[in-house]
């Protein structure tokens, strides 16, 4: 239903463009290789992968269109990362309609659009006295596994849905929890809590 509410916005100021729709990581991928683009709208929760996976992955290959997250996760989530990793534009689904068309309009004319919200994030991490938090230096794989785990799933249960070995997650723990500077899986659930990195 979203994906059809943006077509449908998008249609009324871009009249003749073609679009194109993808329900997972997998399907967008392919979507990509198979058609050439002017623009990408991703989501960062898709199912198979995370969305930010999908826009590393995109920006590594020669050519690829300019991407604009559209996302339901709040700009202290994942703007920093996203920016980070090559997205033209970071944008929540509570953002004017109207914010949604002038950002599209300026990454087809090949800048890149700042909303006030991301601004603000932005000039916080520029600051000298605000250095970057310690799950900023998370990958962006580190940073799903810490997101699973911290909401109460197993080794086992992460493993599973990311398709990976109990023993590579339990990597990533380690890594997480030395990163964070944490000892166990309960201060870790605080420290998502406390930086408000877990849905609401």
């Amino acid at each position: 239903m979203i994906r059809r509410g943006v077509e449908e916005l998008l249609r009324e100021s871009f009249r003749g463009a073609h679009f194109g729709g993808a329900a997972s990581a997998t399907e967008a991928l392919k979507a990509v290789a198979r058609d050439k683009w002017n623009l990408i709208i991703l989501d960062i929760g898709m199912p198979g992968r995370c969305g930010l996976e999908v826009l590393r992955e995109l920006k590594g290959v020669r050519g690829s269109p300019p991407v604009i997250v559209y996302t339901m996760y709040p700009e202290e989530q994942f703007a920093f990362r996203a920016i980070k990793s090559g997205a033209a534009a970071y944008l929540t689904k509570d953002a004017q309609p109207e914010e949604l068309t002038r950002a599209v309009c300026a990454v087809l004319r090949g800048g890149r659009y700042i909303s006030s919200a991301v601004a603000e994030l932005l000039a916080f991490y520029v600051d000298e006295g605000n250095p970057l938090q310690p799950h900023d230096q998370l990958s962006d794989r580190e940073f799903t596994v810490l997101r699973m785990l911290a909401s109460g799933k197993t080794v086992k249960q992460t493993a599973g849905e990311l398709a990976l070995s109990d023993k590579t997650v339990s990597t990533y723990r380690a890594r997480i929890l030395e990163k964070t500077r944490t000892h166990t899986t309960a201060e870790l659930i605080r420290y998502a809590l406390n930086h408000k990195l877990l849905d609401n």
